[in-house]
């Protein structure tokens, strides 16, 4: 009897000490919940940092590139602070969102912001399951977490802050619209910031027209676009690819048979950069510029701020086709490649190589000059360098990428050597403009943006030569009232001493060597006969011929009034002499 109220009394004692257990347990539940509660409640009031507002979460900030439209529709280039363009959700194939979906958030049209199942399993297993981090929540990381902690406790509050706002998101949004904006904002590294750069940069191709397995190897970078990158780690970006195709194949979004076949195709990217020095019509986009940057200040916005040609999202269309500026590339790559050959095999024994038939002393003059204009001595010079050493740094090796027709080279020189190095390309430029409309087609500014920044069709002025002689016939034709069937001695002609400005007599050459007889004024000008066009100028005068090609678009400020301009001694740019061609063109009008 003893033994069994002993027994009892500890059968009891046992059941006190369970019942105690469990409610200790069921307290230290509560306070966690009550804890995690009140955490969020915290956090929801702003007590651990403020939380976006609602105009924030209406109108997320983020940086837009501005898009410059060919009139054929090509975006043929950007300016940008960030290299995003958004699409909309009607430009995202299925496959896509399907490989977001089943990698990145599988209940994510089930859910309103935070997977509940998903977060009791990452808590339960340390998250060596996966985690719980929802397409909304990583939405929420993307625009509000400037900085990821890595202090643990303050990303809790992070993660926290990322989890309400991801509820306050799913209420403002569509799922759809969550779906987009976060292929929008993601970065995908080299200048890819959403998937509409994404897809051109590595696949050179809109969104709409990707493969299944290229939208996998999309989709795989966002788990981290630094460590899955094709260029630096195709071998790791193939096997995530795969597994993104497993995780389509396992939620049935493709069939196994297709997963298989997939994931034996290789990756199969096509690097297209959009960097400001890279792609078609790179020195058009540079005077658009700055034409932009003046078009904001002259046009602000309805508040009286201006606009942001980097960050606001504007699209400018333009007159250029995208096919001709790349026809027009390849010609002009082509010609003076060629060029440059020859040029090269005669300088091989020319001692004051690239240049030609100037003194020693004057290439002196000539290397210097652009040792001082150069990038490196300006930054020496803003760091307060003594000129002395400015100049000994230019004599030292170093490391460099240069130029070369073939690509790009990394070579061993002085910079005194590469500004000479430099020096021995020829520059050349080519426009293309529609004469009755003003309309510009094609404009290369010379061969490569890159190393070449100097826009030879608008900035570069050369003499002009002969092509400056049909606005002396033109002249001719419209002062004196002369036909081009009317003749003029081809004979030695002189301008003496004080006519027209001349300081001395002026006898032209014909380039030929011959002369004698009459000529049409059609042939002479065929026939780019100089005695012909300086008796013509001779008897109109320069100020009238200076007075045409003002009205035809020259800039005549620095064209001197003396008989010799006939020949072509002005400087002008390939853009005014364009322009007044077409005025040729256009039956006299100019535009």
């Amino acid at each position: 009897m003893a033994k069994q109220i002993k027994k009892n009394a500890g059968l009891k004692k046992s059941q006190d000490s369970m019942k105690r257990h469990i409610k200790t347990f069921w307290k230290i539940l509560a306070g966690g919940v009550f804890l995690i509660f009140l955490l969020f409640l915290l956090a929801s009031w702003g007590f651990f940092g403020s939380l976006p507002d609602e105009t924030s979460l209406e109108n997320p900030e983020k940086d837009l590139a501005t898009q410059i439209v060919s009139e054929d529709g090509e975006v043929i280039g950007k300016f940008f602070k960030e290299n995003r363009t958004p699409v909309q959700y009607e430009d995202l194939p299925a496959h896509l969102v399907n490989a977001l979906i089943a990698t990145e958030d599988v209940r994510f049209y089930d859910h309103a912001g935070i997977d509940g199942k998903g977060s009791v399993r990452a808590m339960a297993f340390l998250g060596t399951r996966g985690g719980a981090s929802t397409i909304s929540q990583q939405l929420a990381k993307q625009f509000f977490t400037d900085q990821v902690s890595r202090n643990k406790w303050e990303r809790g509050i992070q993660k926290i802050k990322e989890w309400i706002i991801a509820t306050r998101l799913e209420r403002r949004y569509t799922k759809n619209e969550i779906i987009t904006m976060y292929f929008n904002v993601y970065d995908f590294l080299n200048l890819a910031i959403g998937i509409e750069s994404a897809s051109h940069i590595y696949f050179d191709k809109a969104p709409n027209e990707l493969k299944v397995e290229e939208s996998a190897m999309l989709v795989g970078m966002f788990k981290n676009s630094s460590l899955y990158n094709p260029r630096r780690n195709p071998e790791g970006v193939m096997n995530r690819r795969n597994v993104v195709l497993s995780q389509m194949a396992k939620y049935e979004f493709i069939t196994e048979a297709g997963k298989d076949s997939l994931q034996q195709l290789p990756l199969n990217f096509t690097f297209t950069p959009q960097d400001h020095d890279e792609g078609i019509g790179t020195y058009v986009r540079e005077y658009i510029r700055g034409y932009m940057k003046q078009w904001a200040k002259d046009n602000p916005k309805l508040d009286g701020s201006l606009y942001d040609i980097n960050s606001d999202g504007l699209k400018v269309y333009t007159t250029i086709n995208a096919k001709m500026q790349e026809y027009a590339e390849e010609a002009v790559d082509e010609h003076i490649a060629n060029l440059q050959k020859e040029f090269d095999r005669q300088n091989k024994s020319n001692k004051t190589a690239p240049f030609r038939d100037i003194t020693v002393e004057e290439t002196n003059r000539i290397m210097n000059a652009g040792m001082r204009r150069s990038d490196r001595w300006r930054l020496m010079k803003k760091q307060g360098k003594p000129e002395k050493e400015i100049i000994e740094s230019f004599k030292k090796k170093t490391q460099m990428r240069i130029f070369a027709w073939g690509g790009d080279i990394d070579t061993l020189m002085t910079p005194m050597d590469s500004i000479r190095y430099y020096k021995s390309f020829f520059r050349a430029s080519l426009m293309s403009m529609t004469p009755q409309t003003g309309e510009i087609k094609a404009w290369v500014g010379g061969v490569n943006y890159k190393h070449f920044k100097y826009d030879m069709v608008k900035k570069g002025k050369r003499q002009i030569g002969s092509t400056f002689k049909p606005f002396v016939y033109a002249t001719a034709i419209d002062q004196m009232h002369m036909s081009p069937c009317d003749t003029i001695p081809n004979t030695p002609f002189t301008i003496p001493a004080g006519a027209m400005g001349n300081t001395k007599d002026w006898s032209p050459k014909n380039s030929d060597g011959n002369y004698g007889g009459w000529v049409t004024l059609k042939d002479g000008l065929a026939r780019s006969i100089n005695t012909v066009t300086a008796r013509l100028i001779y008897r109109v005068g320069p100020r009238p011929v200076i007075d045409l090609v003002e009205k035809m678009g020259i800039d005549t400020r620095d064209i001197l009034e003396v008989p010799s301009i006939a020949l072509g001694t002005p400087d002008v740019s390939l853009y005014e002499m364009v322009g007044a061609y077409s005025t040729f063109a256009n039956e006299g009008v100019y535009v």
